[in-house]
C-alpha cells in the first residue's frame, strides 16, 4: 500500500539575485556592504560608470564586476541603483523592461517625465519597486511615522533638515557630489522631508518655495484636506548648526521625529526587505516608484516656483 504521508521538497530554496549600479561613496559606504551581508539577496554583480571602481567594489564584496548594465540586468532578479538621478532613471527603466525589481535611490528623478517614466515602465513589466527613503526605513522613525499617521488628526507641521555637506570646513565624502551641487538641497533634502510629511498631512495640493542664503530653501505646502506645512532644507549650513527635525500639531498634541541613531545600514536592510515582500505578494508598498514620482512632482513644483 502507497504511503499517504507527506514528502518532503527537495527543491533547492532559490535566493533572488540583486545587482548594483553604482560605485560612489554611497554605494561603498552602504549599498554594496548591506546587499552582500544580507541574507536574503545574493549580491550578484556589480556595474559602475568606472570600470576599475567596479572591478574593485565587487572584489571587496565577494562578487564580480559587469561590463555593461545590461550584461547585469540579464543575471539578476533585482536591481539597486546608487546613481546620480539623472543616471538611475533612464537605467531603472532598462532593468524594469528587463524584467528586474528596482530599489531604487532618492530623488527617482529631477523631471517629472523621467520620474514618470520609471514608475510607468516597472507597471508595463509588473515588477516590485522601492525607494529608500532612508527615515521610512529607520526603526524608530518609521514607527512613529506610522503611528502618527494612523493617529491622524494632525493640521500643522514644520521640519528643518540642515545639513553641512557644503560648509566651507566640510570633510563630506559628499563635497565633491556634482549633482548635489547642482540642484542644491531641495532635491537632495527634500525627498527625505516629503517622505515624512506626505503620509502624515496627506498628499500636496499645492507649493511655493523661497530661496534663502546659498542652497537653503524654504517650502509651504497646502495639503489635501486643508493641513499646512512648512520646511526649511540646506545643504550649506554652519557645522554648529546642522540638524534635522519634524514637529507636528494637531488634535493629540505635539510631537516630533526621534532620532534613531543607528544609520542608513540597518534602514537600507529593511528596504531590501521591503523590496522581496512586494516582489513575493504584488502588493505595492507605500515607498514605491509611483510615490517617488509623486515627490518629483512636487519639488519640480517648488523649483518653479522659485523661478
Amino acid at each position: 500500500m502507497a504511503s499517504t504521508s507527506p514528502v518532503a521538497s527537495t527543491s533547492p530554496v532559490v535566493t533572488p539575485r540583486i545587482g548594483l549600479l553604482g560605485t560612489g561613496p554611497w554605494a561603498q559606504s552602504v549599498h554594496a556592504p548591506a546587499l552582500a551581508a544580507h541574507p536574503g539577496v545574493d549580491l550578484a554583480g556589480i556595474w559602475g560608470r568606472s570600470q576599475a571602481a567596479a572591478a574593485e567594489l565587487a572584489h571587496t564584496h565577494g562578487t564580480r564586476p559587469y561590463a555593461t548594465p545590461d550584461e547585469l540586468f540579464a543575471a539578476c532578479d533585482a536591481i539597486a541603483i546608487a546613481l546620480p538621478p539623472s543616471v538611475q532613471a533612464p537605467l531603472a527603466v532598462r532593468a524594469a523592461e528587463a524584467g528586474c525589481h528596482l530599489l531604487l535611490d532618492k530623488p527617482v528623478a529631477t523631471t517629472v517625465a523621467e520620474a514618470r517614466a520609471v514608475a510607468d515602465a516597472a507597471d508595463r513589466a509588473g515588477t516590485a519597486t522601492v525607494v529608500f527613503f532612508t527615515l521610512r526605513f529607520g526603526q524608530r522613525e518609521g514607527e512613529w511615522i506610522a503611528e502618527q499617521a494612523a493617529a491622524g488628526g494632525w493640521f500643522t507641521a514644520h521640519a528643518d533638515w540642515l545639513s553641512s555637506v557644503f560648509a566651507a570646513d566640510s570633510e563630506s565624502p559628499y563635497l565633491d557630489s556634482p549633482w548635489r551641487r547642482e540642484k542644491g538641497a531641495l532635491w537632495d533634502i527634500g525627498p527625505h522631508v516629503l517622505s515624512v510629511l506626505l503620509p502624515l498631512l496627506g498628499d500636496a495640493e499645492s507649493v511655493t518655495a523661497t530661496r534663502g542664503p546659498a542652497d537653503t530653501v524654504l517650502l509651504t505646502l497646502r495639503h489635501r484636506g486643508g493641513a499646512a506645512s512648512s520646511a526649511a532644507v540646506s545643504l550649506t549650513a554652519p557645522a554648529p548648526a546642522a540638524s534635522y527635525d519634524v514637529t507636528v500639531h494637531g488634535a493629540a498634541g505635539t510631537t516630533s521625529l526621534p532620532n534613531g541613531q543607528e544609520g542608513p545600514r540597518p534602514a537600507y536592510h529593511r528596504a531590501v526587505d521591503a523590496l522581496l515582500t512586494a516582489a513575493r505578494t504584488g502588493r505595492p508598498h507605500p515607498c514605491d516608484a509611483r510615490f517617488g514620482a509623486r515627490v518629483t512632482e512636487i519639488l519640480a513644483a517648488a523649483e518653479e516656483s522659485l523661478k
